[in-house]
């Protein structure tokens, strides 16, 4: 090799054939297939129609939408007009392309996996190009079913508490649910309200027709029961005013009842006073359909 300030890599080369002796022979493209093999094969190239293409024929299969092109020019359908064979809708002094049913789920989801926004981003992404009716419906529907969205969005807000059951006695008067229901129609003795009490083994229920919500007819009431029954282990209550007071405190640290109480929002923590209410209040109604002012009559 006669060639001068030859490239280090050359050079190498050069170096290494010199023990060789061979004779360079020039051969043409066309008788060296073999060599070229994987860089001559033939690629089938896949062509995928635009996605102005696929609107326009889905449009052309969408019954909903060639009627409203067959109404273009009538007092029905003025929002509407055509533009290369694709229907449009005015919206706001925008052109929006009316979305053909079969693909209004696919053009979501592109919107939505642009960055996997919320419900608002996606629909503004939408509302940008289409017209989809009912989109929020549809893109809500779309999020929710998202499977990377799941996977990824962290639940948010205060994390749920530890649930605490209450364990059951297996004795009578034991244990009593409380609260109150009301207001029901004044009566001439000025009762608004039924304290109830039920024991929670034996489900026997007492009512007792108060004025009003307060601590004292609270208190007044548990008395009476205590004179005849003596006073339960623990009473079950919701957060109510009356029961979430100091006095409240007070007396059953003073009579040694354990106080309960339920979740806020949470009524079914005391159900079976709950379930009783559901059923006292169409009865006391229908008993004292005549007189509404007497229902204490049939509870007194």
């Amino acid at each position: 090799m006669d060639k001068k300030d030859l490239v280090t890599r050359i050079a190498r080369w050069a170096l290494l054939l010199e023990e060789y002796d061979y004779e360079i022979v020039h051969r043409s493209g066309q008788r060296m297939q073999h060599a070229d093999a994987l860089s001559r094969y033939p690629v089938t190239i896949i062509t995928s129609d635009t996605l102005t293409a696929r609107l326009q024929r889905a449009q052309q299969e969408d019954e909903n939408i060639q009627n409203l092109k067959s109404l273009i020019g009538t007092n029905n359908a003025t929002d509407f007009f055509t533009k290369n064979e694709i229907l449009y809708k005015y919206v706001d002094g925008r052109e929006l392309i009316a979305a053909p049913r079969d693909m209004q789920t696919e053009l979501i989801k592109l919107a939505h996996e642009k960055g996997h926004f919320s419900s608002a981003k996606t629909e503004e992404i939408v509302k940008r190009e289409f017209f989809v009716p009912n989109l929020s419906k549809q893109v809500q529907n779309v999020i929710i079913n998202c499977v990377h969205c799941i996977l990824a969005n962290k639940k948010c807000g205060k994390k749920e508490g530890f649930l605490n059951p209450i364990p059951k006695e297996d004795v009578p008067l034991s244990t009593y649910h409380v609260d109150f229901i009301g207001p029901l129609p004044s009566t001439n003795k000025r009762y608004q309200h039924i304290l109830t009490i039920i024991d929670a083994f034996t489900k026997f229920t007492w009512l007792y027709p108060v004025k009003s919500t307060t601590l004292e007819d609270a208190l007044d009431k548990l008395k009476l029961q205590q004179k005849t029954f003596g006073n339960p282990k623990r009473m079950i209550t919701d957060k109510g005013s009356p029961f979430n007071s100091k006095g409240f405190d007070d007396y059953c640290t003073e009579e040694n009842i354990q106080n309960l109480q339920i979740t806020t929002g949470v009524p079914r923590g005391n159900g079976q006073v709950e379930r009783i209410h559901r059923t006292l209040i169409p009865v006391l109604t229908k008993l004292s359909i005549d007189d509404p002012t007497k229902w204490y009559k049939f509870v007194d």
